[in-house]
Formats: structure tokens, sequence, C-alpha cells
């Protein structure tokens, strides 16, 4: 296969019809399970093949893969419609978040960080920490059936709120936030808003300038097509110069190449919140899957994967299944939570008849992408009905 080979230009072709070629693991099974990895395509095995070659030829040319760095940055900040000088290239969610926490100081006025109980162990994680260093952090609960009405956040969100940290769509259950009625809530408090888009960016559109967060954070592993190693946080413009981390690195200091041990000046850009040395064959790898994801359209890839999503909850429910995430489109991301009465052994049953999943707080996590079609989901309705015993109704 040639990974530089253009997608085919036939708009009414179906869109796993154009792509799946590029991704080899659908000729052995089906994979569905993109809210944990993405899957491999010829792009990003060639990327991790340039940068071997790159690294046999030159030896450490450092410069080059400086330049690397910036071709992630742009990448992002374009997915993003963000600036590049708004962009950091990070590690990791943990990584970024990190940083930039380490830069908040929790006097007390405002000490309070409000957060979701939909959040990922390493935010909610990360939040506490702060608690070390003045900080109040207050959870927000769910109803219970998925979602968190926006009075919960209402009630939570004050005058003494500092951040408010919320997920784009939730790791366990596929549900979405209402990002625009935190925001309103936040800022009329007085609040910055950070979201975790982690288990979004790439398969729902982003606009930072819509959306109007003052912080975002993803990586390139789940719906961007990158790789392990890879993570972005953006941080809006106006709001760099009041934010010095203490967490920090050498690429995060104005001059990278100095060398000077004797003083620290952040860079006046969002690069202040990266910290070592970048991970160069993520960067690669991650810079191929963007821009493959990119050709592939986030519009596309949206439109695609709810018509399969809403065949999938509708064959489960005709199955007699208890589906976890909300049903409304507006208020699911792009995975599909199905309860189960055993996660693993369903997970394990499913892998065993070739099809790819996932679990997570007692639920079957199915997770379609631009690379799946309506067989795929048949197939996993279908194995749903042999296994129906390991399923939570």
């Amino acid at each position: 296969m040639d990974a530089d080979a253009p997608l085919p230009p036939d708009p009414s072709e179906p869109l796993p019809d154009r792509i799946r070629h590029r991704f080899p693991i659908f000729e052995r099974q089906i994979y569905i399970n993109s809210c944990s990895q993405g899957a491999l395509s010829d792009a990003v095995r060639a990327a991790y093949d340039a940068y071997l070659d790159d690294w046999d030829t030159h030896g450490a040319p450092w410069e080059y893969w400086v330049g690397r760095t910036e071709a992630a940055r742009s990448a992002f900040a374009g997915l993003l419609g963000a600036e590049p000088d708004e962009i950091a290239v990070t590690t990791s969610v943990s990584a970024g978040l990190s940083a930039f926490a380490s830069g908040l100081r929790f006097g007390a006025d405002r000490p309070k960080v409000v957060l979701s109980d939909f959040e990922f162990p390493a935010v909610g994680q990360i939040w506490h920490a702060q608690e070390a260093r003045g900080a109040e952090v207050v959870h927000v609960a769910d109803d219970g059936a998925a979602t968190i009405p926006m009075e919960h956040f209402d009630a939570a969100i004050d005058e003494r709120t500092k951040i408010v940290s919320v997920t784009q769509v939730c790791y366990r259950n596929g549900s979405r936030i209402d990002v625009d009625g935190v925001v309103k809530l936040a800022h009329e408090r007085g609040a910055l808003v950070v979201l975790d888009a982690y288990q979004a960016v790439g398969a729902l559109p982003i606009d930072v300038r819509a959306l109007d967060v003052d912080v975002l954070v993803g990586g390139a592993l789940k719906y961007l097509l990158g790789s392990a190693g890879l993570g972005f946080l953006y941080c809006r413009a106006d709001l760099l110069e009041t934010i010095a981390p203490t967490a920090t690195g050498w690429f995060a200091d104005e001059s990278i190449f100095d060398m000077d041990i004797h003083d620290y000046s952040p860079s006046p850009t969002a690069r202040r919140f990266q910290s070592g040395t970048p991970p160069v064959p993520s960067l690669y790898a991650g810079v191929a899957g963007v821009e493959l994801m990119r050709a592939i359209g986030v519009a596309d890839t949206h439109r695609h994967v709810q018509a399969l999503n809403t065949a999938l909850i509708e064959g489960v429910t005709e199955l007699g299944g208890r589906v976890v995430t909300p049903r409304e489109e507006s208020r699911r991301g792009p995975l599909v939570a199905i309860a189960a009465a055993d996660e693993h052994a369903l997970v394990a049953a499913l892998a065993a008849d070739g099809i790819v999943t996932s679990s997570r707080d007692g639920n079957l996590r199915v997770s379609a992408h631009c690379y799946n079609s309506a067989d795929d989901i048949e197939a996993v309705v279908s194995a749903l009905a042999r296994h129906r015993r390991l399923l939570r109704t």
C-alpha cells in the first residue's frame, strides 16, 4: 500500500469504503475500539519508518526533530481553530494539565476547582493534588442516568470558583457534557474552563473559538489515529502571560538551546507548558494521523459515526439490552456504552468472535470511527445476540 496515496475522490461512496484499505487490521478482524486507541494506518506505519530512516541517516538531527515538534503544533492548531502559539505539544493530557495546574495560585478569594464526576481518573487526581497548594476540589455528580444536569453545575460554580474542569465526552458512558452551558455559567462567575476533549477530538468537530473554553487538552492516541506518547494543550492567548508553570523543563524555556542553568525564562507562548525532550517517534506518528484524519474529514466522520451508533443503539435495544449512553445525538459522543453482566467476559467473547472492543465501569464500550461500516455494526449486534447472557438488562 502507498501511504501517500490520495483518498478516493468520490464523496458518494460510503466513507469506510473509501478509506478502510488504509487500515490493515480489518483484513483480520473488526476493530471497533477507537475510544481506547485508533486503528493503525499505513500512513502511521510509514511515519515510524521515516523516523527510523532519519535517525539512521542523520544520527542525532535535533534541529530537524524540533521541526517535527513544530509540525505537530501546527497540525493541532489547524484541527482546533487555534493559533500555533496557543498550543503546547505534550506527552499526555496528564503532563499538560499538570504543568497548567502548577502555574495557578489558589488564594482565599478563589480556591475552588469544580470537577465533574465524568472525568478520567488522571484529571481528578491532578486537581486533588492541588489541595496541598490550597485548592478546594468540589465534585459535580450525575443524575444516575449518564447525564449531569446544568442545575448541578449551577449549584457548584460560584464566585469562589477558579477552575471548572469538565470532559467533553465521558470515557465510561459516552455522554456529552453541555459545554456551552458550563462555559456560560463559569464565565459569568469569573471562573476559567478547562475542557478534556480526548474522547471527542477527531470524531467531533472542535473549534476552540466557538466553544470559548480557556484551556483544552487532548491527545493523538484515539480518534486522531496517532500513537501513545503525544498530547496537546491549548491555552487562550491572552491567558498565557498570567500562568507561569513550576512543573517545567528545558523545552518550556524561551531559548531552548541556550543551555542556561542560572536563569529560567518561560516561553511567551503555550510552549511554556511543555517539559523535557519531546517524544520524537510519536511526533512522526501523530502528525501523520492528524493529517490523515483531516483528509478524511472530521465533520463527515461525525455524521457517519452518529448514524452507526443510532443503528447500534436500536439493535441492542431490540435484543433487550440496556444502553447506558444517552440516545439523543446531541448528548452522546462517538462511543456507546452497553450494560454488561460481566464486562470482561463479554469483551473476551467478542474478541473470540474477531471483534475488538473494551469495557469500563461495568459497561461494554463500542466505539466506531471513520473506518467502521454498517456491516460491522450488524456483526456486533449479532454477536451480542449470541452472548445475550452476558448483557445486563
